[in-house]
C-alpha cells in the first residue's frame, strides 16, 4: 500500500472496508480481496477466509478463478496481432477458421435449425471482437433450439462445466456443425466470440494461446500468478468456488481447489472465461490500459488498439439491442451488466446508471468478479470473491463496493 490516498478520504476507505467487512460477516460471502488505484496508489483490502468452514485467511495474493472478467485480458493478444498487421479489422476469418466458413444462419433466432438462409456475408475478425459474429450465449432463452444445441453438442457444458472441455480443433468443428443465430454483424452475442478469438491467436501465431498471451502481455506486464489454470505449487493460494443454493443459501462447492478444473493445464484455453489471476496482476494490465498501453517505459499496445478496445464500438442499432436486453435480464444477473455499450472484450459505459461515470471500462465474472477502470477519475477498482452469482449476495458485495469506491473519492 502506498503511504498516501491520492484523491481518496480516509474515511471513504473506512467505509469501503466496513461495507465489504458486513458482506463477509453476513456469511453468505466467506471471503475476498479488493483493489483500488489511482495513479501510482493503490489500496487493498483482504477480508475474511478461503473457505467457508476453516480459518485460512484471505491474503493480497490469492489466487482467483476470474470467470467472464477473463475477456478484457485475453483480448489483448488479438490487439497485438493487429498492431503487427499480421490481422485486420475486416478480414473474413476462413483462412484461419474454416470451420466456420460459408454459414448458415436461423430464420428466427428461436426457430428450429434446419430452417436456414444463407449468411449474407463471411464472419470477419471486428465481428469476433465486437461479440457480432452471429454466434453467442442467450441464458433467457435456454429453451430455445439452439440453446439446447450448444449443451447437447457440448459446444460448452461437458462435464457440467461452462468453459470448453475439448481441444480447440474438436471444439470448432462442434461449433462449426450449428448455424448462426444471426446474420454477422447484425447483434451482439454473449461469449463464443471470445472463446473462438482464442483459437483464431493459436492459429494465426502457431502458438498456444496461453503462450502468446505469456510472451505478449503477462510477462511484459510482471503477472506472474495469471494462467489458464494455477500450478501445484500455488494451489494453496486458490480457495474452492462456491455455488450456493438459491433457496438455501447453503454452500455447494461448484469447483474444488486440489483436484478442480483449474488443478491443471485445460485442454482448451478459453478467452471468454478460463483465466485464473490475482489483484495486483489485474491492476497492471487495467493500469496499462489506462496508460494508453504503457507499462513503464515499455508499449504493449498501441494508443489506437486500446482506443478501440476500450470506447463503444457497436453501432447505434446494436447498441440499442444491448441495452434492452441487459435491462430484461437485471433479475437473473442481479443488476449487473446494464452498462450501456461494449467495446472489444469488455463493457463501456456510454450513460449513467449508477455512481460510475461515462466512459469506465472492464467486466464482471459469473465467479463473483469484478474489475474496472475509469479514464476520467484515472482509478482501477478490483474486487474478487470465490462466491459464484447463483445467489445475489456477490453481485450486491459488487455493488457496494463500487458506490463506496466512489464515494471515498476526494479531489
Amino acid at each position: 500500500m502506498g503511504n498516501g490516498n491520492n484523491g481518496f478520504s480516509e474515511a471513504g476507505l473506512r467505509r469501503l472496508r466496513e461495507v465489504l467487512e458486513r458482506h463477509v460477516e453476513s456469511k453468505k460471502i466467506p471471503g475476498l480481496v479488493a483493489l483500488v488505484g489511482r495513479g501510482e496508489e493503490t489500496h487493498v483490502e483482504a477480508i475474511g477466509t478461503m473457505r467457508h468452514d476453516d480459518g485460512t485467511p484471505m491474503r493480497r495474493d490469492t489466487i482467483f478463478r476470474m470467470a467472464s472478467t477473463t475477456k478484457p485480458v485475453a483480448v489483448a493478444a488479438t490487439m497485438v496481432l493487429l498492431d503487427e498487421c499480421r490481422l485486420r479489422l475486416d478480414d473474413p476469418i476462413d483462412q484461419w477458421l474454416p470451420e466456420l466458413a460459408d454459414r448458415r444462419v436461423l430464420k428466427r433466432a428461436d426457430g428450429p435449425l434446419d430452417e436456414t438462409v444463407p449468411a449474407r456475408r463471411p464472419i470477419t475478425v471486428r465481428d469476433l471482437l465486437t461479440s457480432t459474429c452471429g454466434l453467442g450465449l442467450d441464458m433467457t432463452a435456454m429453451g430455445s433450439p439452439m440453446m439446447g444445441a450448444y449443451f447437447e453438442q457440448r459446444v460448452y457444458g461437458e462435464n457440467g462445466w461452462m468453459l470448453p472441455a475439448v481441444e480447440p480443433d474438436e471444439w470448432m468443428r462442434r461449433l462449426g456443425a450449428l448455424p448462426l443465430m444471426y446474420q454477422p454483424g447484425e447483434r451482439w452475442l454473449y461469449n463464443v466470440s471470445d472463446d473462438v478469438l482464442g483459437v483464431l491467436v493459436a492459429r494465426v501465431t502457431g502458438q498456444s494461446f496461453e503462450a502468446f498471451l505469456r510472451e505478449r502481455i503477462f510477462d511484459p506486464l510482471g503477472m506472474k500468478d495469471t494462467g489458464f489454470h494455477v500450478p501445484a505449487d500455488k494451489i494453496d493460494r486458490l480457495p474452492p468456488l462456491y455455488a450456493p443454493d438459491p433457496q438455501t443459501g447453503e454452500f455447494t462447492v461448484e469447483d474444488p481447489a486440489a483436484g478442480g478444473h483449474h488443478s491443471k493445464p485445460p485442454a482448451f484455453q478459453s478467452g471468454g472465461g478460463g483465466l485464473d489471476s490475482t489483484v495486483d496482476d489485474y491492476h497492471a494490465y487495467f493500469r496499462m490500459l489506462l496508460n494508453h498501453g504503457m507499462h513503464g517505459t515499455e508499449r504493449i499496445l498501441s494508443r489506437p488498439a486500446v482506443e478501440l478496445m476500450t470506447t463503444n464500438r457497436l453501432t447505434p442499432e446494436q447498441t440499442a439491442a444491448l441495452q434492452s436486453w441487459a435491462r430484461s435480464v437485471v433479475h437473473l444477473s442481479h443488476g449487473q451488466g446494464q452498462t450501456g455499450g461494449w467495446g472489444f472484450g469488455m463493457t463501456v459505459r456510454t450513460y449513467r446508471g449508477d455512481y460510475a461515470p461515462i466512459g469506465q471500462f472492464g467486466w464482471d465474472g459469473g465467479a463473483g468478479t469484478t474489475t474496472y477502470a475509469d479514464p476520467h477519475n484515472q482509478l482501477v477498482g478490483i474486487l474478487l470473491t470465490q462466491t459464484g452469482m447463483s445467489t445475489p449476495d456477490s453481485a450486491r458485495a459488487m455493488q457496494d463496493f463500487w458506490t463506496t469506491l466512489y464515494q471515498a473519492i476526494d479531489d
